[in-house]
């Protein structure tokens, strides 16, 4: 099979290779240069992709600090109870002592009393994508948690109610898009998310270049409102009344234009009739007429898109929130139109829903919480840990997530990881969560292993496939696919077989391309599949089988992207709606019944006086969540934990450079970043600092506060489960 190869400089042994970034969800193309000795030494953009054509964000350009970390882990470590000491181990040794306890913990109290954690960074590596659900299916817990109820569970869940399948997620087709409306995002900060757009920066200049028109909804005048033709300042969790305000104008003016087979149109006009302008001013401090106007503005756009975020999901109503955003879509004719909101054609197919989605299969032991997508809230982690009974989680394993500062009642869950009988950590750092682990399993740096985003470009905004190979070799320890394949067989209690010719993952994988072959009618041979592994194999199965490839009229297949290093344009997004439903009617679902039952719970929330002051969330360009902050280029400046608030409230409450902040939760002491982009009444503080224990040593020394100390884990979105840190009522007073 053909590679591509790059020149090596005969005087200094370097050589420039193409990488894909895997640091965010703008899957951005880079041409690493490489020494002699493997390490990364400079990081430009590709400008030859696509996609991002030469795009390049402060993370990205740290590629290769991060790659070359120096207190990034390279072996396994087990932790000596006793001592609290730490000593590196053999994978051989790791792996038994995890066959030895995790099995015997199963055994005494069954599969329920271990629990399983994924972290954000999985949807960024090949191995989270096609190596975790074996480990899911070998512990056979209903106990698995992940990022996802603390992040997106609201559109997932609104998705699958409304397309009858939670993946089935449409973004804003930004390139030919002529009105924005985005709430409670903030792209230039984050580089999109949820909606796969690498320069996103550029794609909104384009947008306003076209004449286009770009609003955004935000309680702080964020960069990207800053660039905005119009920015609105909302109260924090109030965006589920615009939306409803605006869905109200629309059927009173008769303003729609639904262009798709929907039920429940009546079902909305209905719920809708609730929520007037006027009233929904109180609840958001935006006046009726501009409630009216934007409506009026998104009829009459010849093309527009209603997009929402992280600051909307992690809200009170985040689900309904998410709902009303497609609801919006639907009744301007924009669902599933060129310029509209559209449905991604990934390139490499993976399992295809056939059954119309249905949440709620199981309820979490404690509090009763409904599962989403096969896992449970975040939120309700720490109860079943230390909650005794039959059930009780007693053993967990994390996999690249750092909950102790990124779920909500991060101390709560500090205090239950310590009581645990068991934890493994697959992990590159040892930091506040991985510090409670008796074992720690690292990953290969990210040069050494393969990259395709399967997660990722479900939800781009342009239809496009890239694949990176490992850029560097592995030696003498196994691959992040291995670690995972060899923990699922340990905490099967299936003993480790020593012998030489004997592959674990290649076995693993055989069965897996065996069974796949089979479904797609090839039960009587093997087709020749490329690559120099079963995982690469597993790849250009996947390609051939998905809709451009060689098996389905196209051809696509691995190699072609080894053909292709910079990636391949694959087209704008097309109209697709018919083929991505899976509802039992086959229609667009727009009024699903418990998304309606839950109004009642909205229409109680106007009756009551919104609270004097709320923290919320927020961005920062440099960092993606907790592991990014041991990088000296990634922790100044602006990227700094702060807690911003309005001067008005600053004379009001009497405040100095310092104050304590309260809340039902917990209370912090924070300094205070005086500015007028947030409205007053609102406070903010980042999301995954508080690095006090943390082994990481810019980190340590930069370690900030933990902003989920004054999150409440009974606060939930009733929905989704999805943990709410926007709208948190505070108190603020002089430290």
């Amino acid at each position: 099979m053909a590679r591509p190869t790059s020149p090596i400089d005969s005087a200094t042994g370097s050589r420039n290779l193409l990488r894909t970034c895997p640091l965010c969800e703008a899957v951005c193309g880079l041409e690493l240069t490489l020494d002699a000795d493997d390490r990364v030494t400079a990081v430009r953009g590709d400008r030859h992709d696509p996609f991002s054509a030469g795009f390049l964000c402060p993370k990205g350009a740290s590629f290769g600090r991060l790659d070359s970390d120096p207190d990034r882990l390279t072996e396994p470590m087990i932790r000596d109870r006793a001592s609290g000491a730490w000593r590196t181990a053999s994978w051989d040794d790791a792996f038994d002592l995890i066959a030895e306890r995790i099995p015997a913990i199963k055994s005494a109290h069954g599969s329920q009393a271990v629990a399983l954690y994924l972290g954000n960074p999985n949807a960024h590596t090949v191995a989270g994508t096609l190596y975790a659900p074996a480990l899911i299916r070998a512990l056979g817990t209903k106990n698995l948690f992940s990022a996802s109820t603390a992040d997106q569970m609201p559109k997932q869940l609104a998705c699958g109610l409304l397309f009858g399948d939670p993946l089935a997620v449409p973004v804003p087709d930004l390139d030919r898009t002529g009105y924005l409306l985005m709430l409670g995002a903030n792209p230039l900060e984050s580089n999109g998310s949820v909606c796969t757009a690498p320069d996103f920066p550029g794609r909104l200049r384009a947008l306003r270049k076209r004449g286009g028109r770009l609003v955004v909804v935000d309680p702080r005048r964020t960069r990207t409102a800053a660039v905005a033709d119009e920015h609105l300042f909302i109260r924090p969790g109030a965006d589920t009344y615009l939306l409803f305000g605006i869905v109200h104008t629309l059927f009173a003016e008769e303003l729609t234009d639904i262009a798709v087979d929907a039920n429940g149109v009546d079902e909305v006009r209905a719920a809708a009739a609730d929520f007037p302008p006027e009233l929904v001013a109180e609840r958001t401090g935006v006046p009726a007429d501009t409630v009216r106007r934007l409506a009026r503005e998104l009829a009459a756009a010849p093309t527009a898109a209603v997009y929402a975020r992280i600051g909307t999901c992690t809200a009170e109503f985040g689900t309904l929130t998410q709902w009303l955003v497609d609801v919006l879509n639907v009744l301007t004719g924009n669902l599933d139109r060129p310029g509209g909101v559209m449905f991604a054609t990934a390139a490499a197919r993976g399992i295809v829903r056939t059954k119309p989605f249905r949440p709620g299969r199981w309820r979490s032991r404690v509090r009763q919480l409904p599962e989403t997508m096969g896992e449970l809230p975040v939120a309700t982690l720490v109860d079943e840990i230390t909650t005794p009974g039959e059930g009780q989680v007693r053993a967990l394993i994390t996999v690249a997530g750092n909950p102790v500062l990124s779920a909500p009642s991060g101390p709560r869950l500090n205090e239950a990881f310590a009581g645990l009988e068991f934890m493994v950590s697959v992990d590159r750092y040892l930091n506040e969560t991985t510090r409670h682990a008796d074992v720690i399993l690292p990953p290969p740096r990210p040069v050494q292993s393969p990259h395709y985003d399967f997660a990722l470009l479900q939800f781009a905004v342009r239809n496009y496939a890239r694949y990176s190979p490992p850029l560097v070799p592995l030696r003498d320890r196994p691959t992040e696919a291995a670690v995972y394949v060899r923990l699922s067989a340990a905490v099967s209690g299936q003993p480790h077989n020593p012998t030489a010719d004997f592959d674990p993952l290649a076995a693993f994988d055989e069965f897996v391309l065996g069974d796949t072959l089979q479904r797609a009618g090839f039960p009587q041979r093997r087709p020749d599949l490329l690559g120099a592994t079963t995982t690469e194999q597993r790849l250009d199965l996947m390609l051939r089988l998905g809709p451009y490839g060689a098996w389905n009229g196209g051809d696509l297949s691995l190699q072609t992207l080894l053909d292709n290093p910079h990636g391949i344009d694959l087209g704008p997004l097309r109209p697709r709606l018919p083929e991505i439903l899976r509802t039992t009617s086959g229609k667009v679902e727009l009024a699903p019944e418990p998304l309606l039952a839950d109004i009642e719970r909205l229409r109680a929330g106007s009756a009551s006086a919104p609270a004097d002051l709320v923290l919320i969330g927020r961005r920062h360009l440099r960092s993606n969540n907790s592991w990014m902050h041991n990088m000296e280029r990634l922790v100044g400046g602006t990227n700094r934990c702060t807690l911003q608030i309005h001067p008005d409230d600053i004379a009001r409450l009497g405040l100095g450079d310092y104050a304590i902040v309260k809340s039902a939760a917990g209370a912090l002491t924070v300094p205070l970043e005086p500015t007028d982009t947030i409205m007053p009444g609102v406070v903010s503080l980042p999301h995954g600092w508080g690095h006090t224990d943390s082994a990481q040593q810019v980190a340590a020394a930069n370690p900030g506060v933990n902003a989920n100390a004054l999150t409440d884990d009974s606060v939930l979105d009733v929905l989704s489960g999805n943990a709410v840190f926007n709208g948190v009522p505070v108190s603020v007073a002089p430290a």
